[in-house]
């Protein structure tokens, strides 16, 4: 079992550091935000904040999107696979439960 790191939610990378270590430009992060792919923390200010989980899952949304998915396609895959890490984790507690 793999222990979860509590820094990885943390909202630290900007915009332009965030595209850069996603491998892609603010431009996509903003339009993946406008269709709910990601959301980013805001500070009071109203800038964009990405954690290193966002960042993985902009990681994804790209291999997707070269996969040739467009955003609702990804939208999809990342549900589905969003429920099935969440059976996953269920699963796995009812059998350390038991």
């Amino acid at each position: 079992m793999t222990v979860p790191d509590p820094t990885r939610d943390r909202p630290v990378f900007g915009i332009a550091v965030a595209a850069e270590l996603a491998g892609t430009g603010p431009q996509n992060l903003r339009a993946y935000e406008r269709a709910g792919l990601v959301r980013p923390a805001r500070t009071e200010g109203g800038t964009r904040r990405y954690s290193q989980d966002d960042v993985d899952r902009l990681r994804r949304v790209s291999e997707l999107m070269d996969a040739g998915l467009n955003l609702a396609g990804v939208a999809m895959v990342l549900d589905l696979q969003d429920q099935n890490r969440k059976l996953r984790g269920r699963l796995e507690q009812r059998r350390r439960d038991d």
